[in-house]
C-alpha cells in the first residue's frame, strides 16, 4: 500500500484554502505520494495567479492545465470545459495516479473527473451531497459524485442525499469540512498588519463582499451586484469595504467590472480581484460582516462567529448556522440586513460543519482502503431495509 499516487485537483484560492491540510498530510506521509495539478483560475493573471501561493507554501506543482478561455460567455465556460478534458486526459496518462481527489463544484474539477471516468482512475470527492439550488453548481457537484468512488462530506444530510443518489454507505464518510481545519492551525495576523496587507484604510467597522454569479439568472447576477453596490453606498464612508473578485463562471466579468468600478469611486472601499487563502481567512477574523453569497459566510465564517449576509438563492438549501442572515436581492432588504448585521456584532462561535479534524479523518480513511482499482466497478446501492 505505500507510495500510492494521489492527485489533488485544485482550480481556485477557494478549493486550495479547503483542501490545504489535506495537502499537507498527504505530502507529509510515507504511505502516498502526493501529486498536485493545478488548473483554472490558478493559472490566469486576471485571477491574480494564484498557483504561485501553492508552491510558496512548499508544495511541488506536478502539472498544469490550462484551459480557462477569456471569455465569461456560457460558450466560453463550455469550451473551457472540454479543454480541460483534453488537458487532464494528457496529465493523468502522464502521471498514472492511483486516485484523483477533488473538492466540490467546479466545472474545471468536472473536466478532470470526466477524464479520470475513462482512464478507469478512482476519484474521492470531498464536499459532495450539499444542495446550492441558485447555481449550475448544483448539478455538477452532484454530477461529479455520480463519477466518484470515495466520498468526504461535510454534514449527515449531506451523506445521506449521496446514499439516496445511489452511493454506497460504505464508501460515504462524513467528515466535516476541511476548510476548518485551516481555521483550527492557523497563526493570525494582528489586525493593523492584515489591513496594512489588503491596503485598506480600516474604519471602527470594516465588511467583506464576495459576490459570485448567480448562473441560473438570465442576467447573471448582475443586477445582484448593482443592487448590493447601491446598499453598501448607503453604509456611508464610517464603514470599510473590501471588495473581492467574482469567480470566472458566466458573467463573472461583468460582476468584476461593476464592482471594481464602484469601489475607484468610493474613499472607503478597496477591490482585490483575489486574496489568496491566507489572507481571506485573516479576513473572516478581522472584519465585522461577510456579504454576499459565497460559501464561505457558511462554511468558513460561523468558527469566528462572524456574521453573513447571505443574498438571493445562490446558497439556496445549504446548511447553515445561525449567525447566517438570508436576505432577498433588493437593495433595502440587504442594506437592512448589514446594519443588523453589524449591530449584532459577533456570534459565540458554533459551525455545523465540523471540528477542525477532517483532513486527519480523510487520510485514515484512505490508508484504510486496499484495493482502489477494485472501486471502478459501482452498482447502484438501493436501501431495501424499509421495503
Amino acid at each position: 500500500m505505500s507510495g500510492r499516487r494521489i492527485c489533488v485537483v485544485t482550480g481556485s484560492r477557494a478549493d486550495y484554502g479547503l483542501i490545504y491540510w489535506p495537502l499537507r498530510l498527504l505530502a507529509e506521509s510515507e504511505d502516498f505520494e502526493l501529486q498536485i495539478v493545478a488548473t483554472g483560475m490558478h493559472l490566469a493573471p486576471a485571477f491574480g495567479e494564484t498557483w504561485r501561493q501553492i508552491e510558496s507554501d512548499g508544495f511541488a506543482i506536478s502539472a498544469r492545465v490550462d484551459s480557462l478561455l477569456a471569455g465569461d460567455s456560457a460558450c466560453s465556460v463550455s469550451k473551457s470545459v472540454g479543454l480541460g478534458v483534453i488537458g487532464f486526459a494528457d496529465v493523468i496518462q502522464n502521471l498514472r495516479p492511483d486516485l484523483i481527489m477533488v473538492l466540490g463544484d467546479r466545472f474545471e474539477i468536472l473536466a478532470a473527473v470526466q477524464a479520470a471516468l475513462f482512464a478507469k482512475v478512482p476519484v474521492a470527492h470531498l464536499c459532495g451531497g450539499d444542495v446550492t439550488e441558485g447555481a449550475f453548481d448544483e448539478s455538477i457537484r452532484h454530477a461529479i459524485s455520480k463519477m466518484a468512488q470515495i466520498h468526504f462530506p461535510t454534514n449527515a444530510d449531506a451523506g445521506k442525499r449521496l446514499i439516496a443518489m445511489g452511493e454506497n454507505p460504505d464508501h460515504v464518510h462524513v467528515v466535516g469540512s476541511p476548510g476548518l481545519d485551516r481555521i483550527r492551525r492557523m497563526e493570525f495576523m494582528t489586525r493593523d498588519v492584515f489591513f496594512e496587507a489588503v491596503g485598506l484604510h480600516p474604519r471602527k467597522q470594516n465588511v467583506l463582499v464576495v459576490l459570485h454569479p448567480t448562473t441560473l439568472d438570465d442576467g447573471g447576477g448582475l443586477g445582484q451586484s448593482e443592487d448590493l453596490t447601491r446598499a453598501l453606498a448607503a453604509l456611508g464612508p464610517d464603514v470599510g469595504l473590501l471588495l473581492t473578485g467574482a469567480n470566472a463562471d458566466t458573467d463573472g466579468q461583468r460582476i468584476n467590472a461593476h464592482l471594481q468600478s464602484f469601489a475607484s469611486a468610493t474613499s472607503n472601499a478597496i477591490f482585490r480581484m483575489s486574496l489568496g487563502s491566507d489572507l481571506f481567512i485573516n479576513a473572516l477574523k478581522h472584519v465585522d460582516a461577510i456579504v454576499g453569497n459565497s460559501s464561505s459566510g457558511l462554511y468558513e465564517a460561523p468558527s469566528f462567529g462572524l456574521p453573513a449576509v447571505n443574498i438571493g438563492d445562490r446558497q439556496k438549501g445549504r446548511l447553515r448556522a445561525s449567525s447566517v442572515i438570508d436576505v432577498p436581492s433588493d437593495c433595502g432588504s440587504i442594506l437592512s440586513a448589514i446594519k443588523r448585521a453589524l449591530s449584532n456584532g459577533r456570534f459565540e462561535p458554533q459551525n455545523p460543519y465540523g471540528d477542525g479534524h477532517a483532513a486527519e479523518k480523510i487520510i485514515d480513511i484512505l490508508r484504510q482502503i486496499e484495493n482502489l482499482p477494485s472501486l471502478i466497478q459501482k452498482p447502484f446501492f438501493e436501501d431495501t431495509s424499509s421495503a
